[in-house]
């Protein structure tokens, strides 16, 4: 009699553990970075939200004292490459202490409208309370940038700075802002980038070895300023962020380098 080997495995057995393959292979895709180390998608958001409650009530301090003040400078060139105009509609993301919200409500006038808004509560209360000791009632939302809650076709003009190289998923969110993007309307991103070559040496002594020193003794948190340091040599360098900004549809994509590519600001055009 001619015998037939078969699997034991039933169809519904089969089935289960094909679905804890997918199950297997989701939990690995679902890995990002925070700075060095690698976590899940979940960790992370908890992670950065720790660190910014942390370091919310020394922020503006540790900015003058890390950049030598020259976060300034860096804001002042965006608020003029952001060229507003009265009655003009704006969405700060990872607004925080609210510097470049301030800047622009003096630019929209009574007319226009500038949303203050950020992940994080704590960095919010701050910039609500410093943008109202100023004399500016902002509506201040808590939003993540992934999933803006304003509909299509909303802002002339959104703006993020120091805060697109925290978030997870850095296409969805420029997806979001893309699509609350009227057509004509215009993003700006200012963030830390890859800075000249001759100088990275310099740059990272200063970067892994004082700016933990100033958090630990100023803001009381040597680990955060350590991430921050490892974040910015996480973020993608100024073509790679160019070609994410027009992957998702952005048109006349260009950026500055500020201080020798310390900082970078792009720009985009939602045509």
């Amino acid at each position: 009699m001619e015998t037939q080997n078969k699997s034991t495995e039933s169809p519904l057995n089969q089935g289960v553990a094909e679905d804890s393959l997918d199950q297997i292979k989701a939990a690995e895709k679902a890995k990002t970075h925070f700075g060095y180390r690698t976590v899940s998608e979940d960790e992370k958001e908890g992670r950065v939200a720790e660190v910014f409650h942390s370091v919310a009530s020394k922020y503006d301090i540790m900015n003058d004292l890390m950049s030598g003040g020259l976060h300034r400078v860096w804001k002042q060139f965006t608020i003029g490459k952001a060229r507003l105009r009265e009655g003009m509609r704006v969405l700060d993301i990872a607004s925080g202490t609210g510097d470049l919200a301030l800047a622009f409500a003096k630019r929209v006038g009574q007319s226009g409208e500038v949303w203050h808004t950020d992940i994080n509560s704590s960095m919010l209360a701050v910039g609500r309370d410093r943008l109202l000791d100023k004399g500016y009632l902002l509506p201040s939302v808590v939003c993540n940038a992934e999933y803006l809650p304003f509909e299509d076709d909303r802002f002339d003009l959104v703006t993020v700075a120091f805060g697109l190289r925290n978030m997870t998923h850095k296409e969805q969110a420029l997806a979001e802002m893309y699509r609350v993007l009227r057509p004509g309307g215009r993003l700006l991103v200012l963030e830390f980038s890859k800075v000249y070559k001759p100088l990275a040496p310099i740059y990272d002594l200063y970067s892994f070895n004082v700016l933990p020193v100033l958090g630990k003794y100023v803001a009381n948190d040597a680990e955060s300023y350590n991430y921050l340091a490892e974040s910015i040599r996480m973020h993608p360098d100024q073509e790679t962020l160019a070609e994410m900004m027009r992957n998702v549809g952005f048109d006349r994509v260009t950026y500055n380098n500020l201080t020798a590519g310390v900082v970078a600001l792009h720009e985009g055009l939602k045509l």
